[in-house]
């Protein structure tokens, strides 16, 4: 797995391609090859996988049943919209014009590093969700996710 660290700002041009900016490339190993997947976030943003991260992710929802109509649903939304893009000779990628326009993305974008891939978010949007979040919130929702059982209770 491709584990990345970070926070880059780039511009997306008139055709919604953005260059990948030289401190992700840095993160790629030589045999991650140039292809991405870019898919619809949880939140109004984008996630871009390498190729590498993806196969896996793929291979985990094949087991999930499709008898459930809820499984049916998470599996048509998550992989809904999911594109196959690979970087030019320039090192651009072309965002689609459906998942742009799912984002909110118009020019200013940030990448997020999220462990296994790239959030792309559209600038503003970002720094109100990041403004948003206080450390109070950050430290109660550390506890809930991290604190697990082994917490003591007084």
């Amino acid at each position: 797995m491709i584990v990345f660290l970070g926070e880059y700002e780039a511009t997306l041009d008139a055709k919604g391609r953005f260059l990948l900016p030289a401190g992700i490339k840095k993160q790629l190993p030589e045999d991650a090859g140039d292809q991405f997947v870019i898919a619809r976030g949880f939140e109004k943003c984008l996630t871009l996988y390498p190729k590498k991260n993806w196969d896996p992710i793929l291979a985990e929802l094949s087991k999930v049943s499709e008898y459930k109509a809820e499984n049916r649903e998470f599996l048509r939304y998550f992989t809904m919209g999911a594109t196959l893009g690979e970087l030019d000779s320039a090192g651009r990628m072309l965002i689609p014009p459906n998942l742009k326009a799912h984002a909110g993305l118009e020019k200013d974008i940030v990448l997020v590093s999220v462990i296994n891939k790239i959030e792309i978010w559209d600038k503003g949007k970002y720094q109100q969700f990041f403004e948003s979040f206080t450390p109070e919130k950050y430290s109660d929702l550390a506890e809930r996710v991290m604190g697990g059982q082994n917490t003591t209770q007084l």
